[in-house]
């Protein structure tokens, strides 16, 4: 595999999946909640590889942005000082370049959609090419990848319904309470080398309670995920809600001791923890 290979994957984290899955979970559950008042299925399957392929595109961008803007800053975190950029075997002009091309295919992605969800998401790129700046001035950008990161089940929503509703609205809320907990939980591991350099997180704001404030959002989440499943069908889809519950609490038990390797495990269960959420809401579009 040739360097230019090899820097492309790893400063687009092609080899680290969990980032975009946890872009494009969301869209997934927006589709299904769609799905369960419009039943097409053909145009569920066909949006479903849509979003997937511009959660890759996306995701891919944003990360190389975020390596351009922070190279200064990743010099000095041990976890990152050997990111393609931060460490000199890839150059920023090269970079901005990947950044266009992918941003292209996104929005060749983004115009198979209808007007409102083109909208949406030319709106969606204040969140994402923002993003990386928040930690420099707030305690929050954990909160500001929520509105991110989520954005798509909005969009996945209008894409199949062309309208908005308050279900995904509140579903919205609900997914960036999911993301302020499970990112507080990665940002764990920089916490001595960001406190050192004046780089801000949620970790750092509530590293003396941690568990308190990371249980918090994940019982928000959950219950407002609850609170959605219940406004569609009760059923026994009710138990996907649950096995989502036991998959966040078993992150908090695991990250107690604030060990990096045992954050980084935790942060990764959230690629099940979304793909149970759908499970659950996609089922419910069947009789048994």
């Amino acid at each position: 595999m040739s360097t230019h290979i090899r820097s492309f994957i790893s400063v687009t984290r092609l080899n680290k999946p969990i980032g975009f899955l946890l872009l494009f979970w969301p869209c997934s559950w927006g589709l299904s909640i769609a799905l369960f008042y419009h039943k097409d299925f053909g145009m569920f399957f066909s949006h479903l590889f849509l979003f997937f392929c511009g959660s890759v595109f996306m995701r891919s961008a944003g990360c190389i942005v975020n390596d351009i803007v922070d190279e200064k800053i990743d010099k000095q975190v041990a976890r990152t000082k050997n990111r393609p950029i931060a460490s000199g075997k890839l150059k920023k002009n090269l970079a901005w370049m990947y950044v266009l091309i992918l941003c292209l295919l996104a929005f060749i992605v983004l115009i198979q959609f209808n007007t409102l969800t083109i909208y949406l998401g030319i709106f969606s790129m204040l969140f994402a090419f923002s993003y990386p700046f928040m930690k420099r001035y707030t305690y929050w950008p954990q909160l500001f990848l929520g509105f991110t990161f989520n954005w798509g089940l909005i969009m996945a929503w209008t894409s199949v319904a062309n309208g908005i509703s308050y279900l995904p609205i509140v579903f919205y809320i609900g997914a960036i309470f999911w993301t302020l907990g499970y990112d507080t939980i990665y940002g764990i591991q920089d916490i001595s080398d960001d406190e050192v350099i004046g780089v801000k997180s949620t970790a750092i704001k509530f590293k003396n309670n941690i568990n308190f404030f990371v249980g918090t959002c994940y019982i928000l989440s959950s219950f407002v995920i609850l609170f959605v499943m219940i406004n569609l069908k009760i059923s026994y889809c009710l138990i996907f809600i649950l096995m989502f519950m036991i998959s966040l609490f078993y992150q908090m038990k695991i990250t107690r001791n604030k060990e990096p390797l045992n954050c980084l495990k935790a942060f990764k269960l959230n690629n099940l923890s979304g793909g149970i959420v759908f499970l659950g809401f996609f089922l419910l579009n069947f009789e048994f």
